[in-house]
């Protein structure tokens, strides 16, 4: 009999989220808990922390990962908002030698869109859908016709004077320059709008806790693409990390 309840884990540039989800319909089977990103956010310090939620749901299994970063193959080709002895880090091999345990190892944000595709918003959408978590940084993960293109970063792409979109439209760029819903949403909007230049998508699928607030700056997005509110919002890499173990470790 297949497994069906999978550890799904989410690193992310501020918090690493984790709980056990029923694979067969997207639910949490388990209290979600969530640690703070360890700093420095080096391999050895993230390793650590994966195998302490490991330890406290007294798991042995499969296990699921989204991780902020471009990862091809199991590693790491970029280091995003973690230290940069991420780059070239096998990440699937060195969770699983820390844990003994096998892993599946994805960019968050494509795993994010794999739960809202299969069980949320997403679910019967065809042409290009782009989900974007809005965290930490600008997350995207990409469909078309019901396939991910995987590792499609578009808060990497250059915005206003050469700048980085993530660190002008993020949720943590919000923050740190203390900025009203409206002006944050004006940074936004040019986002979404410079995005659908480029991919002409027919919706976007919009994750992170931040939506919980989208009343606030939902007046601001221009943009005539039609927009979802993601259904699990910061549960979504969760449970996209749990199908993807589901996927590549079991079998369907």
């Amino acid at each position: 009999m297949k497994r069906k309840n999978i550890l799904g884990i989410d690193i992310g540039g501020t918090g690493i989220k984790a709980a056990l989800v029923d694979t067969n319909t997207g639910i949490l089977q388990s209290k979600r808990i969530r640690v703070p990103t360890p700093r420095p956010a080096t391999p050895e310090h993230i390793a650590q922390a994966v195998q302490q939620i490991i330890t406290h749901f007294d798991y042995s299994g499969p296990v699921g990962c989204g991780f902020p970063n471009i990862i091809k193959d199991g590693k790491s080709l970029h280091h995003g908002n973690m230290h940069t002895t991420w780059i070239n880090q096998q990440v699937d091999t060195l969770f699983q030698k820390t844990t003994g345990l096998p892993f599946v190892v994805q960019n968050d944000a494509d795993v994010a869109a794999i739960a809202e595709m299969e069980f949320g918003v997403g679910r019967g959408l065809t042409g290009m859908v782009v989900l974007i978590t809005i965290g930490t940084g600008l997350g995207s993960g990409v469909f078309y016709n019901g396939q991910l293109i995987p590792n499609m970063e578009l808060g990497l792409l250059l915005g206003k004077k050469g700048q980085i979109i993530e660190q002008y439209a993020s949720n943590n760029a919000r923050k740190t320059a203390g900025l009203s819903w409206k002006k944050w949403g004006k940074r936004f909007n040019f986002f979404l709008a410079h995005t659908t230049e480029l991919l002409s998508p027919n919706y976007f699928i919009l994750g992170g806790g931040i939506c919980k607030k989208f009343e606030k700056f939902k007046e601001h997005l221009t943009i005539d693409t039609p927009i979802k509110i993601a259904k699990f919002q910061n549960n979504a890499g969760i449970i996209g990390a749990a199908l993807i173990a589901r996927d590549k470790l079991i079998g369907n």
